[in-house]
């Protein structure tokens, strides 16, 4: 089997090196994923049927993403208000023997109580949550447990929050009490916070850290392990795919035939849309070839651990409510030799010190990185560029508006106004012709359209920045001598101000 490790290894290396030839590479092999859909369904006789029924079409987080009809979690009446038998769940089916997943949405405020119902029938012992709640400024997925100092009720179930630690940066673990009936279960939840919404995480270090926790709770427990995000497809199905991947190495039942394709095939036949970014089946061949290594290096060190950089518990358990709001700084650990290419840069520092100007290149270079969902058109997801920014109408001279005159025609460093029928190609109004007078700009005279807009010589006076205010006296001159011909008067104020402080001076 180290002899086929090893050769996956080398072959993530290779695309890792190659560049845009490992990119087409792998986005050959997530096309034929795609491509072959339609042959699943059809295959295999797949509906959605009761998630589009009318009465079901609200506990559904996205219209779009519904379970199978085959492969759906059936729900038992509790009391008598909650009767219905659906939720946006699915069974998946494990590597090892007896290992299930129930792959889900993220709970909403009306579908919290199906969730613990479903959590309740089918005992499960652990839960991986793969998003925050609020994630780019929209809500993601409800809170469905109680909080240190107090508990939550979710129709017939209580939820309290009895532990809650960091083992690293990335993880919050909850320890929850849920009581139903005269019954108490208690339940382990991971939470993992830094999987950027429509992203990849910068390293695979925290989730398989994560996953060697969720080992450790579950062990030989028969109930289903509970994964969801958001939409309960794109990142839920990336950490089936590991975790089912590492219960093959565990088995000793990687060889030759090995294909991450057959293995994401497979999940999606039971789950639509597992695996759902052409990144996140990227990030998956990272992952993996990193739990390899580890494995390969585990092994000489006789060591009987699979996953990778595991950071154990810390013993200090925090007594108050974590926020969301945690990054993950790649400094504090050694970068690994195998990285995915993240859509997203590292978080190396806080968002609200971090500022950027954006600027619109006339020739795009490279188009922007585009995510490829299964659930929406393809026609759809190409975006031109010239759509970055939307559409500025050019402010143009009003018809039968005549151009400013040219006083200094004959100067040679003077802009010649421009009239509406030379603009550009822009079609951008032209700036104003400017004079100066001793270094200083002024505009030029006003010239109005009509009598009720024009402007005589009592409406202006004419300003100097010289020393004395007789280099003004000669008030029919545009220009100073010695200066470059502009005009050099300005409206007059509609209210009193301060006289100059030439006025100000005593006479000699």
């Amino acid at each position: 089997m180290e002899d086929h490790l090893l050769k996956f290894i080398q072959r993530v290396r290779f695309l890792s090196e190659s560049g845009c030839d490992g990119d087409n590479e792998i986005t050959a092999e997530y096309t034929r994923i795609r491509q072959q859909n339609g042959s699943l369904k059809e295959k295999y006789g797949l509906t959605t049927e009761t998630g589009g029924l009318k009465e079901n079409i609200k506990k559904n987080r996205y219209k779009d993403i519904l379970p199978y009809d085959q492969t759906r979690i059936y729900l038992s009446p509790t009391p008598p208000e909650y009767n219905s038998d659906y939720i946006n769940a699915s069974f998946l089916t494990g590597a090892a023997e007896n290992k299930t997943y129930i792959a889900t949405q993220g709970p909403l405020s009306s579908t919290v109580v199906d969730f613990w119902r479903m959590t309740w029938q089918y005992n499960v012992q652990v839960i991986v949550m793969a998003c925050k709640e609020f994630e780019m400024g929209k809500k993601k997925c409800e809170v469905y447990w109680g909080s240190l100092s107090e508990p939550s009720t979710f129709g017939p179930f209580t939820v309290s929050t009895v532990e809650e630690s960091c083992p690293n940066e990335e993880v919050i673990v909850r320890t929850l009490a849920v009581q139903y009936c005269d019954e108490t279960r208690t339940v382990s939840h991971f939470q993992y916070t830094a999987w950027p919404d429509h992203g990849i995480p910068y390293v695979p270090d925290g989730i398989l850290g994560m996953m060697e926790l969720t080992s450790m709770r579950q062990r030989h427990h028969t109930g289903p392990l509970l994964v969801h995000c958001s939409a309960g497809c794109g990142r839920t199905g990336v950490i089936c795919a590991i975790d089912y991947i590492n219960d093959l190495l565990q088995q000793k039942k990687i060889d030759e035939d090995f294909s991450i394709m057959d293995i994401v095939l497979d999940l999606r036949r039971q789950r639509p849309a597992a695996v759902q970014t052409k990144e996140q089946y990227e990030f998956v061949f990272h992952t993996v070839a990193q739990m390899f290594e580890k494995f390969l290096k585990q092994k000489q060190r006789g060591s009987p651990s699979f996953y990778s950089n595991v950071v154990p518990p810390k013993p200090a358990v925090r007594s108050v409510s974590i926020g969301g709001n945690r990054s993950f700084d790649p400094t504090t650990r050694k970068p690994p030799l195998l990285r995915p290419r993240s859509s997203h840069p590292p978080p190396s520092t806080k968002m609200n010190d971090t500022y950027a100007v954006v600027n619109k290149s006339r020739h795009s270079a490279a188009p922007a990185t585009i995510h490829h969902y299964d659930n929406l058109d393809s026609e759809k997801q190409k975006t031109p560029n010239n759509a970055l920014y939307s559409t500025v109408k050019p402010k143009i001279r009003p018809a039968g508006t005549p151009p400013v005159p040219d006083r200094t025609a004959g100067s040679s460093n003077q802009r010649r106004p421009v009239a509406p029928s030379e603009l550009g190609h822009c079609g951008y109004e032209s700036l104003p012709d400017f004079r100066t007078r001793d270094s200083q700009l002024f505009p030029p005279p006003t010239q109005g359209t009509s009598d009720s807009h024009s402007s005589t010589d009592d409406d202006y006076e004419y300003v100097s920045n010289v020393s004395t205010i007789s280099n003004v006296s000669n008030t029919n001159s545009y220009s100073a001598p010695g200066g470059m011909g502009f005009n050099c008067r300005i409206k007059k104020p509609k209210g009193p101000r301060d006289p100059p402080a030439e006025w100000n001076r005593p006479e000699r």
